[in-house]
């Protein structure tokens, strides 16, 4: 299954980042993306989610200077443009997968496509690992431990959740049962003519 796989990049992402533990260490891919195009995309776009995961954590820092406040949040708006880059360059990769499948007469369009379900699922994989790390957190109290083991176990259970759904809109696609669409951005705040602020500055 599509599912099972992804899951084993995203996990083999975040133990990857884990080795060095820090935002700014140097990025490789493990695979080639002439030979395995979707890998290399499911391991880039979960190695972006876990750089922003960790800026999400130091920007919170209430001791954080103000310039390195404003330089953080310049990183985390550019990681966010990369991340839904990412988004649609693994929806185009399933355009073209399916291009040639005629959907049937009564097919219908999901609510979201497969690469914002796959998002949800990168996203999922890093509160998983950093759950089970407080689960397991030998300085932390037993109270602390067993309310964080419950919140991995529903964790757990809506991976099983959303893999099966992924999967079954994958196959849905496939078959011709449900197609899908790619809406390219419409954000506006980046835009030097759509954001009025930007606009003011030229």
């Amino acid at each position: 299954m599509f599912s099972e796989n992804a899951n084993k990049i995203f996990q083999a992402v975040i133990e990857k980042y884990h080795v060095i533990n820090t935002v700014d260490q140097p990025f490789t891919n493990a695979y080639d993306k002439n030979t395995n195009l979707i890998e290399h995309l499911l391991y880039r776009k979960c190695w972006i989610d876990t750089v922003q995961w960790h800026y999400e954590d130091i920007i919170r820092d209430p001791q954080i200077e103000p310039v390195a406040a404003l330089k953080l949040k310049r990183q985390i708006d550019a990681s966010n443009q990369d991340r839904t880059d990412m988004v649609e360059y693994i929806d185009s990769y399933f355009l073209e997968k399916y291009k040639n499948v005629t959907p049937k007469t009564n097919a219908t369009i999901n609510t979201e496509s497969p690469a914002w379900g796959i998002d949800r699922l990168s996203i999922l994989a890093l509160k998983i690992y950093h759950m089970n790390e407080e689960a397991t957190r030998s300085d932390a109290s037993d109270t602390h431990r067993d309310a964080c083991q419950k919140k991995l176990d529903i964790l757990l259970e809506q991976r099983v959740d959303l893999s099966t759904a992924i999967d079954t809109l994958l196959d849905d696609i496939s078959k011709g049962d449900k197609y899908m669409k790619v809406y390219k951005q419409m954000k506006m705040y980046n835009d030097d003519e759509l954001n009025p602020v930007l606009r003011s500055q030229k």
